[in-house]
């Protein structure tokens, strides 16, 4: 018996909280997050209460009525929707581009020597060549002119 009450009581609060990742904290849509009258311009007081009144029970009623007729249908639709792109994720994207992968080793190993055979020593050379080069800036030197000493 106490197994039942406490699936019922998880039951209970998995209905009540219907938002628990906080998804649609945008959507706000309660009188007071919607319609609010500055001190200068208020309607009388009943038509305050009517407008919120009927506010409330349109906004309930509205949203039932498409929660019955479209929700279902839209539940569906995101469902196939989501498992053909984990359909896709699984068996299509993340396979092909491992094979990707695998097919470009080999040529990531030719660009690799490649540039170990040319560009290095290259670059290299220039670095041993330019390393003695010495730019010296003297507050007494003619402006026109930097003195470059190699």
């Amino acid at each position: 018996m106490e197994s039942t009450k406490t699936q019922n009581v998880t039951v209970e609060e998995l209905l009540e909280d219907r938002d628990p990742n906080n998804l649609n904290q945008h959507v706000q849509l309660l009188w007071d997050d919607v319609i609010g009258e500055p001190e200068g311009g208020r309607s009388p007081e009943s038509a305050w209460r009517v407008s919120r009144f009927c506010f409330k029970q349109s906004r309930r009623c509205c949203y039932t009525v498409l929660s019955i007729l479209l929700a279902p249908p839209c539940a569906l639709v995101l469902g196939c929707g989501f498992a053909c792109l984990a359909f896709e994720q699984i068996w299509c994207a993340t396979p092909g581009l491992r094979c990707l992968r695998v097919y470009c080793f080999s040529i990531r190993s030719l660009c690799q020597s490649l540039l170990a055979a040319t560009v290095t020593p290259t670059m290299e050379s220039i670095g041993h060549l330019c390393k003695h080069i010495r730019v010296n800036m003297r507050k007494d030197a003619p402006e026109e002119k930097d003195l470059l000493i190699i």
